[in-house]
C-alpha cells in the first residue's frame, strides 16, 4: 500500500523537477555539469517561450530577458579635440544576442552586464568625441558621432550583447566652464547695455536741447508779440485819450479831478495837509 502511494508523489516529482515554463520575452539555456548544454553541432540549446524539460537533479535552467534593455545612467566627461570638457548624457538599447556568452560573461547578472556594457560604450564615445570639435559635437556631426558609435558597438560579441541604438540625450560644458562663460556672457551683455544706454542719454540730451531752444524762440516770439500788442493797445489808448482831451479839454480836466477826489478820500484813516486855496480844490471852491 505505501509502495502504491511514493510511487505516484515520486513519478510527480520528478516531473515537478524536470519540467519548467519559459516565459514571454524570454529565453533559457540548460547548464549541464557548469557547461552550457549543446546540440550534435556544438551549438548550445536555447528554450524559447513554452513549457520545456530536462534531465532532474543534473540539469540546471537559467532563464534571462531577451526583450530589448535600456541603459540610462548618469553623464559622463569626455574631452574633445580642443582639449575642452563636455557633459555628455546618453542612454544605449541593448538585447541579448547569445544566451551562452551572455552568462558565461555575465553570470546572467543584468547589472554586471550593464556595467560592462557601459564601459564600452563610454570608450567607443570617448574615442569619437575626443576626435571632434565641440562645434562639430553640438551642431552637424552629433549624429555622425552616434552612427559611428552605434556601429562600433553593433555586436559585443564577447558580452553576448547586441547594441541596439545609442543616443546623446544633452551634451553641457562642466559647471566650471559654463560660469566662465555665463560671466564673459554677462559682462559682454553689461557692455552693450551701457553703451545703448550713454547713446540714449546722448539723443536725449539733444532732443532735450532742441525742445528747450525751440521753447525759448516761442517764448520770445510770445513776448515780442505781446509787446506789439500792449504799444498797439497803449498808443490807441492814448489816442483816445488825445481826441477826447481836444473835444473838451474843461470836461475832461472835470473828470480827471473827480477820479482824483475819489481815490483820495475812499479811506477814512486817509489824512491831507493841504492849502484851501490849492489847485486840488480847484473846482470845489468854485462859486456858482
Amino acid at each position: 500500500m505505501n509502495k502504491l502511494i511514493i510511487l505516484p508523489i515520486a513519478l510527480i516529482l520528478i516531473f515537478m523537477s524536470s519540467a519548467f515554463v519559459v516565459s514571454q520575452g524570454q529565453n533559457g539555456i540548460v547548464m549541464q555539469f557548469s557547461k552550457v548544454k549543446r546540440d550534435a553541432d556544438n551549438t548550445p540549446v536555447v528554450y524559447g517561450p513554452g513549457l520545456h524539460f530536462k534531465v532532474p537533479f543534473i540539469d540546471s535552467v537559467r532563464i534571462m530577458d531577451t526583450r530589448i534593455q535600456t541603459l540610462d545612467d548618469q553623464a559622463d566627461r569626455f574631452v574633445t579635440s580642443e582639449k575642452k570638457d563636455l557633459i555628455i548624457d546618453s542612454y544605449v538599447k541593448w538585447q541579448i544576442d547569445d544566451l551562452a556568452v551572455y552568462y558565461l560573461a555575465t553570470g546572467g547578472n543584468k547589472l554586471q552586464a550593464e556595467a560592462l556594457l557601459k564601459r564600452k560604450i563610454n570608450n567607443g564615445l570617448r574615442s569619437e568625441v575626443g576626435s571632434h570639435t565641440i562645434q562639430e559635437i553640438v551642431s552637424g556631426k552629433r549624429g555622425e558621432v552616434m552612427e559611428t558609435a552605434l556601429k562600433r558597438m553593433a555586436r559585443s560579441s564577447e558580452l553576448g550583447i547586441r547594441v541596439v541604438d545609442v543616443r546623446i540625450k544633452k551634451i553641457n560644458l562642466p559647471d566650471e566652464v559654463s560660469n566662465s562663460i555665463y560671466k564673459r556672457m554677462r559682462a559682454e551683455r553689461q557692455a552693450v547695455a551701457k553703451e545703448h544706454r550713454s547713446e540714449g542719454q546722448e539723443q536725449s540730451e539733444v532732443i532735450r536741447a532742441n525742445i528747450d531752444r525751440k521753447v525759448s524762440i516761442m517764448l520770445a516770439q510770445a513776448n515780442k508779440d505781446a509787446s506789439e500788442v500792449r504799444g498797439a493797445g497803449d498808443a490807441e489808448s492814448a489816442k483816445i485819450y488825445a481826441d477826447a482831451y481836444t473835444k473838451d479839454s474843461e470836461f475832461f480836466a472835470f473828470l480827471r479831478s473827480m477820479e482824483a477826489y475819489r481815490k483820495s478820500f475812499s479811506s477814512k484813516s486817509d489824512v491831507m495837509v493841504l492849502s484851501p486855496d490849492s489847485d486840488f480844490f480847484k473846482y470845489m471852491n468854485q462859486q456858482k
